[in-house]
């Protein structure tokens, strides 16, 4: 079985890397990767942590691009690949325009998809944007739909897709547990973090920043450093914000926070560096997707900067709140958890409702055609009870 697995940006990348890997070493299966060159820098970090090396690079990207342009490139280009590969499979993963336009390409040769975190909604076309859309148009077109949870199985099932659906787990789940090990077993790779970042405080709790989604652009990401902003007047507190390389990202976050004392703009974590930031962070606040599903694992509370979430397992379970963009809503959540040391405890607990870092093993077996226990997490009612 030739298996073409297909990515683009850092996250799509650390979530398909460990199943890359595992589909390497499968005997019957001849893996090849294909990466569109979005996020060159950032992916290949994650490419060299893993191991990985693309046999094939779309280079699409283009300066000030817009989506219809990227997705028609995206489109043409993978199109001709299958050409030249011609696989008996198209792996995705998510939600991105690569997920979307590598789908529609491969469903236009009739060559089956295989769509990894298959099943997530939010309800709203608008929010994530274009994500929700690229999700939904990539399952409709699936014969393996690989659902991370049952919330995501159901949401699939209501809509009576023709794909066969599986429910694995998330493989960031795997990623992630594969990191920790790596820093928990190397001493030398602790030393060398911690001589990397020598400006961390012990002192002071670290609250950890990511933010990049395309709907917070222009005033969602004025709010947002507005917040931050007064967090930082606090001397209990650091603040750490790696930021993102996307322009409408860092020229506001430069221009608004790179002079004010207790935060530190930074660039761009690799993965590993990431893991190691989030396991020292008090409260980690994001509008990012993986991470909502990385920090219950670390039991690290999250404070999502979206109205909406396609992940409320964790939301319901308590690991996880919304806050929205408004900067007083955020500068009172996490001041909450600042200053209440039983709020705090009542959700910085280790409750992972997404995997248990046996996702890529659950895939392989299902595009193998071998039978396999699916994932089975706590049910939502003992996810609470834990809260």
């Amino acid at each position: 079985m030739k298996v073409l697995s297909l990515f683009g940006t850092r996250p799509e990348g650390i979530k398909m890397a460990p199943l890359v890997q595992a589909l390497a070493g499968t005997p019957g299966i001849e893996s090849i990767v294909c990466t569109t060159g979005q996020h060159r820098q950032m992916l290949d970090q994650v490419m060299n942590l893993f191991d990985i090396r693309a046999h094939h690079d779309l280079d699409v990207m283009l300066p000030g691009q817009q989506l219809n342009g990227l997705f028609a490139r995206l489109m043409t280009r993978v199109d001709a690949l299958l050409e030249e590969v011609r696989p008996d499979c198209v792996l995705v993963h998510g939600d991105t325009s690569t997920a979307a336009a590598c789908s529609l390409a491969a469903f236009h040769r009739r060559i089956a998809i295989g769509h990894v975190e298959a099943g997530l909604r939010t309800g709203d076309l608008s929010q994530p944007f274009p994500e929700e859309m690229n999700r939904r148009v990539v399952d409709v077109m699936g014969k393996w739909l690989f659902a991370p949870t049952v919330t995501s199985r159901d949401n699939l099932l209501q809509e009576n897709l023709q794909g066969t659906i599986y429910v694995t787990g998330n493989t960031v789940i795997d990623a992630l547990e594969l990191s920790v090990q790596k820093l928990d077993h190397r001493s030398d790779l602790q030393a060398d973090l911690a001589a990397r970042y020598p400006w961390l405080d012990a002192s002071r709790r670290m609250v950890l920043v990511t933010g990049h989604r395309r709907e917070n652009f222009g005033e969602g990401f004025m709010q947002i450093c507005s917040a931050l902003a007064q967090l930082a007047k606090r001397d209990d507190v650091q603040i750490v914000y790696p930021v993102h390389l996307n322009p409408q990202v860092r020229d506001v976050v430069m221009a608004k926070l790179s002079n004010l004392p207790n935060i530190h703009l930074i660039e761009p974590l690799d993965y590993l560096d990431f893991v190691w930031f989030m396991r020292r962070a008090y409260v980690i606040l994001t509008d990012s997707g993986g991470v909502q599903e990385e920090a219950p694992h670390l039991g690290k509370p999250v404070l999502v900067m979206r109205d909406t979430t396609e992940r409320p397992e964790a939301l319901i379970a308590g690991t996880v709140t919304l806050v929205g963009t408004h900067s007083e809503r955020i500068v009172r959540a996490v001041n909450q958890f600042l200053d209440d040391a039983e709020h705090y405890q009542h959700v910085a607990h280790s409750v992972n409702p997404y995997g248990d870092g046996h996702a890529s093993a659950r895939i392989i077996a299902a595009l193998s055609g071998r039978e396999f226990e699916e994932f089975d997490p706590q049910p939502i009612e003992q996810l609470i009870s834990v809260s």
